[in-house]
């Protein structure tokens, strides 16, 4: 596939011990749609992991969820801060909808590495 279109394996967060670091040691901030995890990394550029768990839904719907939020990351990537490991999972009772989370991840991630700039 010349025209991929997909999220690259090195922009997602995968191992349990990253997202352990960031779970253990990382800023948290929300808005009405994310809860966001976030910690400074090595790398040249941010990642993503998920946690969506069974409370917000039925499979289907984590999946969707899973979906909205991998796309929405790997289109504004360009505008993101760079060198984090970002966690996102979607706030409890928040409906899963593209347009929302594309406008949410930006304010979001930006708040996230202000929170990791004042404790340092």
């Amino acid at each position: 596939m010349a025209d991929d279109q997909r999220l690259p394996a090195e922009f997602r967060m995968r191992r349990q011990a990253d997202f352990d670091r960031v779970f253990g040691s990382g800023a948290v901030a929300a808005d009405s749609m994310l809860v966001g995890h976030a910690i400074a990394n090595d790398l040249p550029h941010s990642r993503l992991g998920l946690s969506v768990s069974r409370k917000a839904g039925g499979a289907v719907v984590r999946n969707r969820w899973k979906r909205l939020i991998r796309e929405a990351f790997r289109r504004n990537r360009p505008d993101l801060p760079v060198g984090y490991d970002f966690v996102l999972r979607p706030r409890r009772g928040a409906t899963a909808d593209y347009r929302a989370i594309c406008h949410s991840l930006p304010r979001l991630t930006a708040r996230l590495v202000r929170r990791l700039s004042e404790r340092s």
